[in-house]
């Protein structure tokens, strides 16, 4: 069986995807050059080639600069990741999508699992939810099964609404963060400055992924009543809204 790993950003693999790298051939970072921090691309570049990984893929598309570019209070998924509230914005979002199938599509040939990001793009950064649009296109063509991350916060619990009220997983599975690699990765960004999350991130004693299988969503499940893990707060959120602390 061979997994893929597939992270929008340099830390977004150790953030969100830990548990499965041990395994990953390979572990791709789709994007480098912040948008509109040209002296942040080289730090990053360095940060990466610092990390040393033996299977690390670096496709380093620039940024499209959409982070803070969509309405949350009516979120809109669209085949390219999520409706941009800015023109310019949204025709570089969507010119990214296309390299992004391109680079993706013979890396992910032959692979049995893709792990990455979930269709809300965890706390909300468009840029995650391209990539999962990316990789979901990229399953039809290529018949793998996606796994999805569990974390969310609560800027995202609209879009999680709206689309966890239909089939979207098919089963589930708990795992262990790797706090190790974790921490050691981390270690580097932070050296290089390019660390994008809170110093004081903690990871859970356990993370959860949801699978998606391809051929259809006969046995399908919806996320009512599926525990989420809060990013914000570090505490567990049912997707009706109640929380519960992660101890």
């Amino acid at each position: 069986m061979r997994s893929v790993v597939v992270a929008a950003h340099p830390d977004d693999e150790i953030l969100w995807l830990s548990s499965a790298m041990a395994e990953a051939d390979p572990v791709v970072l789709c994007y480098g050059a912040p948008y509109g921090k040209p002296e942040k691309a080289e730090a990053r570049a360095k940060a990466v080639a610092a990390l040393n990984l033996p299977r690390l893929i670096n496709l380093a598309i620039p940024e499209s600069g959409v982070r803070l570019l969509v309405d949350w209070k009516n979120p809109v998924m669209t085949p390219t990741g999520m409706a941009i509230t800015d023109t310019a914005g949204q025709a570089r979002y969507d010119a990214n999508f296309i390299v992004l199938l391109e680079k993706l599509r013979p890396i992910l040939a032959g692979a049995d699992a893709v792990y990455t990001h979930n269709p809300w793009g965890e706390y909300g950064h468009p840029e995650h939810i391209q990539t999962y649009r990316a990789v979901e296109a990229l399953q039809k063509e290529q018949g793998f099964t996606i796994w999805l991350s569990n974390y969310m916060a609560p800027l995202t619990l609209p879009l999680i609404r709206a689309l966890g009220s239909s089939p979207l997983w098919a089963e589930k599975r708990v795992a262990v963060p790797d706090v190790r690699l974790a921490r050691r990765l981390r270690a580097i960004y932070l050296r290089h400055r390019v660390w994008t999350w809170s110093l004081w991130h903690r990871w859970p004693a356990t993370e959860m992924f949801f699978a998606q299988p391809p051929g259809g969503q006969d046995g399908w499940h919806s996320l009512t009543g599926e525990t989420l893990l809060d990013v914000t707060k570090l505490r567990w959120w049912k997707t009706d809204g109640t929380a519960r602390r992660v101890v």
